[in-house]
């Protein structure tokens, strides 16, 4: 499938795609200085953007709101081209890389789920659970923080 640039109609100002997709116009300038979106100059020297980063940007915003770090949108979205629209095939390769990512943050909050009702992951609360789950504080040998939710 041959995808082309976005005509000029398709080129939106800042201030609508802030509108649009409820993100703040320093955010969107944010993620635009971290390669998450990217946008093209106007003869003003204005930003504009195709109009396939809305896509983009509410992909970024749902991230967001689960606290998925905005490096790791970086990676997600490293094969997704910034120049033109994707095509269904470059958003299915980064779906499945988001699936995977996401099943890695499932599978951590349900170690630590796990884990509140005992010690976390020790960096322990409990004295005598921590002689039976750590003895001697061997987990200390492994380095700082929870130990045991953090997947070794």
């Amino acid at each position: 499938m041959t995808t082309h640039p976005p005509a000029a109609d398709d080129w939106l100002p800042i201030g609508e795609v802030s509108a649009r997709t409820g993100t703040a116009v320093s955010a969107l300038r944010f993620y635009e200085e971290l390669g998450l979106i990217a946008s093209e100059r106007d003869g003003r020297n204005q930003r504009r953007y195709a109009r396939h980063m809305l896509r983009r940007i509410a992909l970024v915003s749902v991230a967001k709101r689960i606290g998925i770090p905005l490096q790791d949108l970086r990676e997600a979205f490293a094969d997704v081209p910034l120049d033109r629209p994707p095509s269904h095939q470059e958003w299915q390769r980064a779906s499945r890389g988001w699936k995977r990512r996401l099943e890695e943050r499932r599978q951590t909050i349900e170690r630590l789920e796990a884990e509140l009702t005992g010690c976390i992951g020790c960096g322990c609360l409990s004295m005598k659970a921590c002689a039976l789950l750590n003895p001697g504080d061997s987990l200390a040998e492994d380095g700082s923080g929870p130990r045991r939710l953090q997947g070794k």
